[in-house]
């Protein structure tokens, strides 16, 4: 195994499939010849696409901006992150070892792209509500409760402050269900 420059790491996710009829004509016709080529699978082409943690940093962050107001005069959200040193490094593995995966599984006429793409755009959101124990560095509690507002639960991913390239909407489920048991236990023991 070679040493990685960053932490954590990443999986793929893809698909596969044959192409289709704009493989074999140059624009849209009419007639037999149009019919016939319809009925003609194109080649098979198959897709990865990378998906790695981005790591936990202070400086991506969601801030009001009370300077620039939104119609009904409430401050409106900036998103400010960008993609560091460890996503950079990681996002370079990630096309190499899928090449070298599908070298090694015989394909060929293999392309690879690395688009910027800015953050936000393929992730489940993560973070903005973090939950722990201390009010002063966390927003949240053991129960998804607001610190300072009890009575209100938040139970997506805001709670976390980074999640691994694994699909989280279990987990949200799961902290969803946890908080719904304690906030009907917390019913409960108030009406008695």
């Amino acid at each position: 195994a070679t040493h990685k420059k960053y932490l954590r790491g990443f999986g793929y996710q893809g698909g596969a499939g044959r192409g289709t009829i704009t493989e074999h004509v140059a624009e849209l016709g009419y007639g037999a010849g149009y019919k016939e080529k319809m009925l003609e699978p194109g080649g098979w082409r198959m897709s990865l696409g990378g998906f790695g943690e981005c790591l936990p940093n202070h400086d991506n962050k969601m801030t009001l901006d009370y300077d620039r107001l939104d119609e009904w005069g409430l401050p409106t959200i900036t998103f400010d992150a960008q993609w560091r040193e460890n996503e950079l490094e990681m996002r370079k593995d990630m096309v190499q070892q899928a090449v070298d995966m599908l070298e090694k599984a015989g394909f060929k006429d293999i392309n690879t792209f690395n688009r910027e793409y800015a953050p936000g755009i393929g992730i489940h959101e993560m973070g903005t509500a973090r939950m722990g124990r201390d009010p002063k560095t966390s927003v949240l509690n053991k129960h998804n409760q607001i610190h300072s507002v009890p009575n209100v639960y938040v139970t997506d991913g805001a709670c976390m402050a980074s999640s691994a390239c694994q699909n989280p909407s279990l987990t949200y489920m799961a902290l969803t269900a946890r908080a719904a048991n304690h906030a009907a236990k917390q019913l409960k023991k108030n009406k008695a």
